[in-house]
């Protein structure tokens, strides 16, 4: 089993390179607004009835696909590196994985705020994720984050073996997919 964690702030690619990424492996691409739309339709994400939901969502998921005979899965999340629960979050569902026998590698997409902004109103974006079609609320969201999160790794913070940090500002997603795949042979 192999568990692909694509991390970075908002609007860099992690969906859009995963979804690359699964064209190119057997892996299966589970974008993190895929919990956070659906439980939307009932309550907001940021509430506490949301964030519940979309955990227990994420956690049932990964319960079965650990334990599954897929190839692997590919998580997107953004990860508040300020914030111990966020470390404490990727370490409790890269255990679950390891405890089964599997192995995590860890992708951080980094890219510019002006790039950001283009992305975030992009298509492929706007399709995937029903929240985001708002988009002037989308990038006040993206800014207000930005301001209040450290959203990317400081050098040498992160010290798994499986971890690469691409800066994909200049970069297509087939590119950083083929990238990933090559680095960690999937």
């Amino acid at each position: 089993m192999k568990f692909v964690l694509i991390f970075g702030p908002q609007a860099v690619g992690k969906m859009t390179v995963g979804q690359e990424l699964a064209k190119i492996t057997d892996l299966k691409l589970f974008h993190n607004h895929m919990t956070i739309d659906l439980v939307n339709h009932f309550f907001d994400y940021g509430t506490k009835e949301g964030k519940r939901l979309v955990s227990l969502f994420r956690q049932e998921i990964f319960e079965e696909v650990s334990s599954s005979d897929l190839y692997g899965m590919i998580f997107t999340y953004v990860w508040a590196f300020d914030l111990q629960a966020d470390w404490d979050y990727v370490n409790q569902v890269a255990q679950l994985f390891e405890s089964k026998g599997g192995t995590v590698y860890y992708v951080e997409l980094e890219s510019d705020l002006n790039e950001r902004l283009e992305r975030n109103k992009s298509s492929n974006r706007l399709e995937h994720k029903p929240s985001k079609r708002n988009i002037e609320w989308s990038e006040n969201d993206l800014i207000k984050t930005m301001q209040t999160y450290r959203l990317n790794s400081l050098d040498g913070e992160i010290n798994f073996t499986n971890y690469i940090k691409i800066n994909n500002t200049n970069l297509s997603a087939e590119e950083v997919a083929q990238t990933v795949k090559g680095k960690f042979n999937l």
